[in-house]
């Protein structure tokens, strides 16, 4: 398939981001919402940080104070036979996690060409509450209006819940609060009103029963949200059969709204795909990928922090190409041009 990657991938690397504190590390720079604002194009970082040991031995674990704002280290031994390190992303205790092994922030990078970034010295949003503890991470941008709306994975130890936050510029963030509680992540916002209702795309994580899969509810203002049912779920074939849920913001098209989104196999392997739903109707689905459109195939997909992952949060439409931001292998920002007739064309329709 003609994807065309940026030549000057990957456009944002971890030595690009300045850490936010003396003595920690940026592990990754990844999972953008994206933007245009004014003359910029607009990239809402994933910044994942963590503290620089200072023994071999020694595994360090962000947290935030209770208090909010301060961030504190916890000290383990890598030998300690209670916890599971075999992840690097997290430490597990008993089968189960029991701390993040980075602290994640959202940070703004600007291009005026789309391709070469500046990114900011200092956090757009930076972890402040209880709800937040363990960090903000995968940001989606919604503009309705002149107000550009973000949805983002709000992560403590009492699950990941999705915060809300505005701004007009990008320069100063209004926290909203929560927009749905534990557990539930990926969620976008439709860029217009649908027969005087807000939309969203929602992925729920069941604990006991069913599997993580999308949903879409409404809401009259943005506030308050109901109405929610079961959009999409896995699939028996093999690229998103273990774990699916939404990407970039829905992209109005002539054929529907275009729903980016990434599915992953029994092996972890992340690929996107997409889905076509209905523009008055954005509960029916016309029709999904049968295969993906984008898969980890370049050295920056495969290999990294956590490698074979190609996942995207923001998209922009340009003519008859979508112009698509992504995190790779959860280190780093990619950006690829991919043709819209060759996302339709691994559509299949909905029966």
């Amino acid at each position: 398939m003609p994807v065309i990657r940026c030549e000057e991938n990957p456009v944002v690397r971890t030595q690009d981001v300045p850490p936010s504190r003396p003595g920690f590390r940026v592990l990754g720079a990844f999972n953008a919402g994206v933007a245009v604002c004014g003359d910029e194009t607009i990239l809402l970082l994933r910044v994942a940080e963590a503290p620089v040991p200072d023994r071999e031995e020694d595994v360090l674990i962000p947290l935030l104070s209770e208090s909010g704002g301060d961030v504190s280290v916890i000290r383990l031994m890598a030998a300690d036979a209670r916890y599971d390190f075999s992840d690097a992303r997290v430490v597990s205790e008993n089968g189960r996690i029991a701390m993040l092994t980075s602290l994640s922030h959202l940070r703004v990078a600007r291009s005026r060409d789309g391709v070469r970034f500046a990114v900011d010295r200092e956090p757009a949003l930076f972890p402040q509450l209880p709800s937040e503890a363990w960090g903000i991470e995968d940001p989606r941008i919604t503009q309705i209006g002149d107000r550009y709306y973000v949805t983002y994975s709000s992560v403590s130890p009492r699950g990941v819940a999705v915060g809300l936050a505005e701004t007009t510029d990008f320069r100063t963030f209004t926290r909203l609060g929560l927009m749905l509680p534990p557990e539930n992540k990926d969620v976008m916002l439709f860029p217009e009103r649908i027969d005087g209702k807000y939309y969203a795309l929602h992925r729920p994580v069941p604990k006991s029963f069913g599997a993580p899969e999308m949903w879409i509810a409404e809401s009259p203002d943005l506030a308050h949200w109901g109405n929610h049912r079961f959009l999409m779920g896995l699939s028996e074939q093999a690229w998103d059969s273990a774990r699916m849920g939404g990407g970039a913001v829905p992209i109005r098209t002539e054929r529907g709204w275009l729903v980016l989104y990434h599915g992953a196999d029994a092996s972890h392997r992340y690929c996107m795909g997409a889905a076509l739903l209905d523009l008055a109707e954005p509960s029916r689905v016309i029709a999904r990928s049968a295969r993906p459109f984008l898969e980890p195939e370049a050295d920056y997909e495969r290999n990294g922090f956590f490698g074979g992952v190609v996942f995207s949060c923001g998209a922009i439409r340009i003519g008859d190409t979508i112009r698509m931001y992504y995190g790779a292998a959860d280190e780093v920002m990619a950006m690829a041009d991919i043709p819209l007739q060759d996302i339709y064309d691994t559509l299949a329709d909905e029966t």
